[in-house]
Formats: structure tokens, C-alpha cells, sequence
């Protein structure tokens, strides 16, 4: 596995979790990502093996989440030192919730795994303009919501 690649191991398992929640199956579909990906050796040397890598994680969260029915929220109880940490991120997260999926997973490519414009284009197949447009549109709709919250 190339440097570049043990860099995303992370990366798509936070995107895993961001789409379905639970840590155990988010460590699995990751896990399934890379041996997709690998397993598909005509596709490694062509350039673009972060959107692809993507691609696998998004279908495989997509094929599992109509097979979910209900999540569990055991995992996100805070204890007590981290409950301001808690209460912030929980905030937060439901802002982002009241966007479409689409603004959703820009947002998290974005700001959770770090990614460039360049890569989130790559990703979603959209232009760079349209990756950005959609970003500032998605940060407006999340400062409005906290607004309304009292929290921003």
C-alpha cells in the first residue's frame, strides 16, 4: 500500500462512520473499501485512487444503510469531562443534519478528512466552482441554523 493510501485509511473510515454511525461498521466497510479496491488491480495506476476509494466507500455505506434499520446511539453518550465537547459537536452535527446528503458529504470531505477542492471535485464529479458554490452554501445554511440555536 503507497503512503498516499495508508494516509486514507482514516480518512475513509471517518467518512464510513459519517454515513452510518456505528464505529464496528464503519471499521468493516473500510476494511471492504480496501480490499475492493485492491482486488481491482486495473484501476490502481490510472491517477485517481482517492475518488475511487471514495466511490467504494460511498456505495458500500449506501448497500449497507438499506440494509440498517435502526442505529444505535450507545457509542455517542459523553462522559462527564467531555460533555461541553459533546454538546458542541452534537449541535453542530445537527446542524449539518438539516442539509441535503449531497451539501452533507462535501461538508465532511471538507472539514472532517481534510480533503482539497480539487480531491472533493474528483470525488463527486463535479466542478471545482460547483464544489465550492455548494461549500459556502452549505456553511451559510449551518450558520443560520446555530443562529437560530443561540449558539453562533
Amino acid at each position: 500500500m503507497s503512503v498516499e493510501l495508508k494516509d486514507q485509511y482514516d480518512k475513509i473510515y471517518k467518512y464510513c462512520y459519517f454515513k452510518v454511525r456505528n464505529s464496528q461498521l464503519a471499521e468493516d466497510l473500510t476494511q471492504e473499501t480496501f480490499l475492493k479496491f485492491f482486488s481491482q488491480n486495473s484501476y490502481i495506476n490510472r491517477g485517481k485512487s482517492l475518488a475511487y476509494l471514495y466511490t467504494i466507500a460511498k456505495n458500500l455505506c449506501i448497500d449497507t444503510y438499506k440494509k440498517i434499520e435502526t442505529r444505535s446511539l450507545d457509542e455517542d453518550i459523553p462522559s462527564e469531562n467531555n460533555f461541553e465537547d459533546f454538546e458542541t459537536s452534537f449541535i453542530i452535527r445537527q446542524a449539518i443534519n438539516t442539509l441535503p446528503e449531497n451539501l452533507q458529504e462535501i461538508v465532511l470531505l471538507r472539514f472532517n478528512n481534510d480533503l482539497s477542492m480539487r480531491e472533493i471535485s474528483n470525488i463527486t464529479g463535479l466542478s471545482r466552482f460547483s464544489v465550492y458554490r455548494r461549500l459556502n452554501k452549505s456553511l451559510k445554511q449551518i450558520k443560520l441554523v446555530l443562529r437560530e440555536e443561540d449558539f453562533y
